[in-house]
């Protein structure tokens, strides 16, 4: 990627080429407003062609034998490697995160490469023993076609490779479309399997209009899977739009996750791991803390250490290695933080930290990384999504007050524990209605466990063995035997 050059962001059997319609977009670093490059912007076309291939190239992929496609994962993930420290640069300049954070998102982003190479050959079939004598019963698996992956702007490689590496590893094709704001580290990783010689029309990959894009891949018959990562609301929207075709679906949707601290939690041990679930990547994570439950004994303490930290946090541009806080995506996402903090004051809510945009030296978009106390459930940051850099603090008595507390949002992708009693793991995590819960752990995503929410959050897992699962069929198959 040479910055300002225009680049071709199409990639389909094999070739980069322009957009049907010729036209492309401008991507910006967020954190200085500065051009970056500008690519290719597809659409419907595109899109329908993308399909087109992937299909005709699902019938010799699927039957290369798993060790065959494993290979292809095997490489990808040396190469990535290999790349860490150019891919960092480029992520960090099209999203904005701290270079610190980018180098440890292409380290997450090839493990799933190399967990689903290994895991490619582990898709079992089954011998079922039968209730008749004449009778054999076999259930096999088979990939089930060409899968359409639609990747979130927050963790740019993380989440297509977490998508891309059980697809592959499965038999499917795949039709990638990554999001508008950040497509150029998607781009470099289907560079990277074109390099490693990953066959023509395995692999497709369409930037472009988010609605255009996405409705043509839902009602096209040709795709037999969708899996996205992003919003509850464009979830129910690809949901109602995939109904045609009884199309499958892996949704990982929107979140509200709560941090419960107890009493007998250690201290520091909590405000650090808050900090790191909440300020990471600006706050703008699915699965970071959105509200934190204190126990009244100790808040008092907790908000003074915690408030402490907060007012040393840097703010400035990712690409400095001293950057603690990077921009927010765009200005939508800075005034959305805005909002909320507005709403809750007037609702009776304090700041005790931040509370502004950042009036430094840079043009991007940046929000102060801001503290509120005195929250009650009537506020929006207590019930919406802030995605952003705003942490409400509220208090609670008994262990039966916050789980009810916790569990009152439809919402339930991940929750987390911090506690030094046994007796209040187990009966916070099994009464936690989250699919995903860390206990005194707030970074639980990782290549080799499963990855998902319930109720409002989505259905279907990735990560694990349960990941690759998502892209297989099991065919039933009796077989009579004759005398």
């Amino acid at each position: 990627m040479l910055v300002g050059q225009k680049e071709r962001g199409i990639f389909i059997n094999g070739e980069w080429r322009e957009s049907y319609s010729g036209t492309y977009r401008t991507i910006t670093n967020p954190a200085t407003l500065e051009k970056l490059t500008e690519i290719s912007y597809g659409g419907k076309e595109d899109a329908l062609e993308a399909v087109e291939e992937a299909k005709a190239a699902f019938p010799l992929w699927s039957k290369k034998t798993a060790r065959e496609r494993s290979t292809f994962l095997y490489k990808a993930y040396e190469k990535m490697l290999e790349h860490k420290e150019r891919l960092a640069q480029i992520l960090t300049s099209e999203q904005g995160k701290p270079l610190s954070e980018s180098r440890t998102e292409i380290e997450s982003a090839a493990s799933y490469l190399l967990w689903y190479a290994e895991e490619a050959n582990r898709v079992y079939g089954e011998i079922i023993p039968s209730s008749k004598a004449n009778r054999r019963s076999h259930v096999i698996p088979h990939a089930i076609g060409v899968i359409a992956a639609i990747t979130p702007w927050n963790f740019p490689a993380s989440m297509v490779t977490r998508k891309l590496g059980p697809s592959l590893a499965a038999g499917c094709t795949v039709v990638l479309k990554p999001a508008s704001q950040t497509p150029l580290t998607a781009m470099e990783i289907v560079k990277i399997f074109e390099e490693v010689g990953l066959p023509k029309g395995v692999l497709n990959l369409v930037t472009g209009d988010a609605r255009a894009v996405g409705e043509a891949l839902t009602q096209s018959p040709d795709v037999r899977l969708i899996t996205f990562t992003g919003s509850t609301e464009v979830g129910r929207e690809l949901m109602k739009n995939s109904a045609q075709h009884i199309k499958k679906l892996s949704l990982e949707l929107g979140g509200h996750a709560p941090i419960i601290i107890m009493d007998d939690a250690k201290l520091d041990v909590a405000v650090d791991l808050t900090l790191a679930s909440k300020f990471r990547n600006c706050g703008q994570t699915c699965i970071c803390a959105n509200r934190v439950y204190v126990h009244k004994k100790i808040a008092d303490s907790f908000v003074e250490k915690l408030v402490t930290k907060v007012k040393n946090m840097k703010i400035g541009n990712g690409n400095e290695e001293s950057t603690v806080i990077g921009p927010m995506i765009d200005r939508n996402a800075v005034e959305k933080a805005a909002e909320h903090v507005e709403d809750a004051v007037k609702n009776g809510a304090a700041i005790a930290s931040g509370g502004n945009e950042w009036d430094g030296d840079l043009a991007g978009y940046f929000y102060e990384p801001t503290v509120l106390v005195n929250v009650n459930d009537q506020m929006k940051v207590m019930n919406e999504e802030t995605f952003g850099p705003v942490l409400p603090i509220d208090t609670f008595d008994s262990v039966e007050d916050v789980i009810e507390k916790a569990n009152q949002l439809p919402y339930g992708l991940a929750a987390y524990v911090m506690t030094e009693s046994t007796n209040h793991v187990f009966k916070l995590t099994e009464a936690l209605e989250y699919g995903i819960i860390g206990v005194n752990d707030v970074f639980p995503a990782t290549a080799e466990a499963p990855f998902g929410g319930i109720k409002e959050s989505g259905f279907g897992k990735e990560g694990g063995k349960e990941g690759i699962h998502e892209f297989v069929e099991m065919k039933y198959v009796s077989i009579g035997i004759t005398e």
